[in-house]
């Protein structure tokens, strides 16, 4: 009876240090090879912000970061795993692991840096103010004082608007921007330009115009977590990036869903 109680209790021993041991191996493992071991890499997106990331008339998900996403997760040797969700909760998400990147147009800022490693610059933007066609009160940045505009809350053009004196008001995706704007609920919203162009291309009798434009550019980049774990990641999606730069993969994309290269700083 003794031996084979010590029997079990070694056996119950030996599971537990290899249990133990299996969790530390994966625990040492990076990111970037948990992704590879499991052929899959899940990538963070709005799916509701043409032409970066939205559904075409067939609602397959379409636009220049969900090629972009699958052309670095070729390069990476896996195939890109979709997660949709609103802004506000894309990048809690990346905190919290449910993700490995984000790939949304992300503008890179000092503060995001603090908290997430961004991978080299895949596009360039200029903000642009948009107001309704009959607006003259915004002729230039300066004009935002005291105005009233839209935007997701943690984005950078809300944070622009609120630098110039304007009240944000909180929304959860481009669509419901543009309908507080055609309502006259806000006197302007800021993003991109080429969004713009491509909303009034879908929507060419929209009363909407462009009053004014900010004068920094932006930079693009994909946010991954902020730790050890990561930096092999990171690593290899600025070498395929490089390489889809090189090849004019990135220009091609930019020219189908933009109709300029927004891939390149000028």
């Amino acid at each position: 009876m003794k031996k084979r109680i010590v029997a079990a209790l070694a056996a119950m021993t030996a599971f537990a240090m290899l249990t133990v041991t299996a969790q530390a191996d994966s625990a040492e493992k990076d990111l970037l090879a948990q992704i590879q071991e499991r052929g899959t890499i899940v990538v963070a997106m709005e799916g509701t912000w043409s032409p970066w990331t939205y559904h075409d008339e067939t609602d397959e998900l379409v636009g220049y970061d969900v090629e972009v996403a699958k052309a670095v997760a070729e390069k990476l040797g896996v195939e890109a795993e979709f997660v949709e969700g609103e802004w506000d909760g894309l990048l809690a998400g990346l905190d919290a692991g449910r993700y490995d990147i984000m790939v949304n147009g992300v503008t890179i800022t000092e503060e995001r840096q603090e908290t997430y490693s961004f991978s080299n610059p895949y596009g360039y933007n200029k903000t642009a103010v948009m107001v309704s066609s009959d607006n003259e009160s915004i002729k230039e940045m300066a004009d935002l004082d005291g105005k009233t505009t839209a935007n997701t809350i943690s984005s950078t053009y809300a944070e622009v608007a609120e630098k110039y004196g304007a009240s944000v008001t909180g929304v959860d995706d481009l669509n419901q921007t543009f309908e507080l704007l055609l309502s006259g609920r806000i006197d302007a919203t800021l993003n991109d330009e080429v969004v713009y162009f491509d909303y009034m291309k879908a929507h060419p009798e929209a009363p909407i115009k462009i009053a004014c434009y900010d004068s920094e550019s932006t930079s693009v980049g994909i946010p991954v977590r902020k730790d050890a774990s990561t930096e092999s990641l990171v690593e290899a999606i600025n070498a395929a990036l490089e390489e889809l730069d090189k090849d004019g993969t990135l220009t091609t994309l930019s020219e189908k869903y933009f109709g300029t290269d927004i891939s390149k700083a000028e």
